[in-house]
């Protein structure tokens, strides 16, 4: 998890967005031309935020209802 900036609580641990730098440097090293990527990372990266929490959130029910 190095790549995502996290907050941690006592509600569990909640993704705060990528470290840009490293998405920078991916995009890069796969050839994608860096103001595209500029363009387009922060709005992959909101969606990826707001499911990659919804579905920690969904996995944190599941885990309570079934006792674990």
């Amino acid at each position: 998890m190095g790549q995502l900036r996290i907050a941690s609580g006592a509600d569990g641990t909640v993704v705060l967005g990528w470290d840009m730098t490293a998405a920078l440097a991916m995009a890069q090293a796969l050839g994608v031309n860096p103001l595209i990527a500029a363009e387009c990372l922060p709005v992959i990266e909101a969606v990826m935020v707001r499911k990659f929490n919804e579905q920690r959130a969904s996995d944190d029910r599941a885990s309570r209802l079934l006792g674990r």
